[in-house]
């Protein structure tokens, strides 16, 4: 219903649309203005960074588009208007999702395979049948991955229910993150990432590899293999947290 509301002034949604496309787009025209001034950054050329940002973009896209409204359940935990979503006969989360649903998203899912798009054909990468298999899986763990990290976050307001800018921090600012080649960080926020809250299994490990890069931490290839395994327990963590989120909740009691 949403999405046929928005689609009712389709002018409208294609302007919005382009203008999510065009707002999203600075983020790589800020790494254009890098390369204006260098010729390499953390030693990976402007087509090896774009392709850092490209599978990032596009996997974090798809998840924003489908879950990017779980931020506003704080809201509606803090006002007890919650209680609807729990009486109708739909799984919350999916409601959840839905609440507010802005098809708008879709252009930066665009811009990151636009974005990736150039990746592939100028990175020059020397593609085995293993790397061009583990294309489509590193993007499709890497939105499991992320969407893991957005169901943990809106779980989490169930407790603290202002706690909206928290769960950006390790959502949008994790994709940013994951645009950059992982030498320019602090060794321990590498380990936080990888270790911790494995978000460099969303594209740093397996596209090290297909960029056949060294791996951070003297971490073996190997482990540029992880991201499905590492996808279905992040998932499965999530899941159970949201389910336990779920159960604590107490409406406002009006």
């Amino acid at each position: 219903m949403g999405i046929r509301s928005q689609l009712t002034y389709r002018l409208s949604f294609a302007v919005t649309a382009l203008g999510n496309l065009v707002a999203t787009a600075f983020d790589f025209v800020t790494i254009l203005l890098m390369f204006s001034q260098v010729h390499a950054l953390g030693g990976f050329s402007l087509a090896q960074i774009a392709f850092l940002y490209g599978t990032s973009a596009t996997s974090f896209g798809l998840v924003d588009l489908f879950l990017g409204s779980t931020d506003r359940l704080g809201a509606r935990v803090r006002d007890g208007t919650l209680d609807t979503f729990l009486l109708r006969p739909a799984p919350v989360l999916a409601q959840v999702a839905a609440d507010r649903f802005a098809a708008r998203r879709i252009g930066r899912v665009v811009q990151g395979g636009a974005v990736l798009g150039y990746a592939l054909a100028a990175a020059g990468i020397d593609w085995t049948p293993v790397r061009v298999a583990l294309l489509p899986v590193m993007l499709l763990c890497g939105a499991l991955i992320f969407a893991a990290v957005f169901v943990v976050g809106a779980a989490f307001q169930f407790w603290a229910q202002d706690a909206a800018e928290v769960q950006s921090a390790f959502t949008y600012g994790g994709t940013t993150l994951l645009q950059y080649p992982p030498g320019l960080f602090a060794q321990d926020l590498v380990r936080g990432v990888t270790f911790v809250v494995p978000l460099a299994f969303v594209n740093w490990l397996p596209a090290l590899y297909v960029l056949d890069r060294p791996m951070p931490e003297g971490l073996p290839r190997w482990t540029a293999f992880l991201a499905p395994a590492v996808a279905a327990v992040c998932c499965a963590g999530a899941g159970a947290l949201w389910r336990l989120g779920v159960r604590s909740y107490r409406s406002t009691g009006s």
